[in-house]
């Protein structure tokens, strides 16, 4: 797990905003139908169509450009919720988010995503 992206929190407070555009690697999943209708983790009620992410740690409203390694979609996205949970992944894109950047078959790919 890159334990940079736990720190970014931190490290972007500290920085001015024109220092943080840096460009980040990372693998993403995405959620949704066991989800939708139910609350985020910032107290928002989840569409799973909608364009949304979960990160562990990152602060709710962060907003983030993820591209697709593969075919080089992008999307911007605005976190709202907490995960994923499962080992190596670092971000949980919403359907819709994932829809936009074609990751929906994979289910799991790698991106990258910078900070808007």
């Amino acid at each position: 797990m890159n334990k940079l992206l736990y720190a970014l929190p931190i490290l972007l407070s500290t920085l001015p905003a024109q220092a943080s555009t840096a460009v980040f690697r990372t693998t993403a999943s995405w959620y949704g139908p066991g989800f939708h209708g139910n609350r985020t983790a910032n107290g928002e009620i989840y569409n799973q169509n909608g364009i949304s992410a979960a990160h562990k740690t990152l602060p709710f409203g962060t907003r983030l450009r993820v591209c697709n390694e593969a075919n080089a979609q992008c999307v911007d996205v605005r976190i709202n919720d907490r995960g994923p949970y499962i080992a190596g992944r670092e971000l949980d894109l919403s359907r819709g988010a994932a829809e936009a950047i074609g990751m929906i078959e994979a289910g799991v790919v790698p991106v990258t995503f910078e900070f808007l």
